[in-house]
């Protein structure tokens, strides 16, 4: 069968459900859509896994979370992260799942009331482990287009990790890389020019003054 082709109006006339989140979100990453995909990395050290919580605390207000913690598992620094940031304010919408494969977390999905958020950290642990591939992630997001998926990605040399990691970097809509304890967008949905995301701001100080 011959799939369609959209014209310009058909486009135009396309509407989304977007994040409707307040300032402190929208100037670094505007208002993207609640199924936009996501591809956030940085190196370690940077902040990264306390963006990635502060973000899923700000989506649990929009929808079940579920938080494939694969790479650090339920760990007593997991532990301490989520006390810092206050998670018991999102009881019951806030799910943390180590251990769960590719095929698990698809049978999951396909239940009613099912997360509408799904962090997948680290895609690289995921891929070795669990058996996610680039290809997997991909017949993921298309069969649950309507969820949001949010892959976390190690580094090396400033660069996402193996060559599936870049690929999926490359389809993902929303682009964003933790360092010195700011978020940064890089994607193709960006909020005003010149902004971050504060993950840490004693961190930054403390960044700055090392320099």
């Amino acid at each position: 069968m011959v799939k369609r082709a959209y014209s310009p109006k058909d486009i135009a006339a396309k509407k989304w459900v977007t994040l409707p989140w307040g300032e402190k979100w929208s100037e670094p990453f505007g208002f993207p859509a609640e199924n936009a995909s996501w591809f956030i990395s940085g190196a370690s050290a940077q902040g990264k896994s306390s963006f990635v919580m502060q973000l899923g605390k700000e989506l649990a207000k929009y929808g079940p979370v579920l938080y494939m913690s694969y790479e650090e598992g339920v760990t007593q620094p997991f532990q301490r992260r989520m006390d810092y940031l206050n998670m018991n304010e999102v009881q019951g919408r806030f799910r943390v799942i180590d251990d769960e494969a590719i095929e698990e977390l698809e049978t999951r999905l396909a239940k009613p009331k099912s997360a509408k958020f799904i962090i997948v950290d680290s895609f690289q642990v995921g891929c070795n482990n669990f058996g996610w591939s680039y290809s997997s992630a991909v017949a993921l997001m298309k069969r649950f287009s309507r969820k949001c998926f949010i892959f976390i990605s190690q580094e090396y040399k400033s660069e996402p990790m193996g060559k599936p990691a870049v690929s999926l970097r490359y389809i993902c809509d929303m682009k964003v890389r933790v360092m010195g304890y700011k978020a940064y967008c890089l994607g193709r949905s960006v909020g005003s020019a010149g902004t971050h995301y504060v993950v840490w701001k004693e961190g930054i100080l403390k960044t700055s003054n090392n320099l």
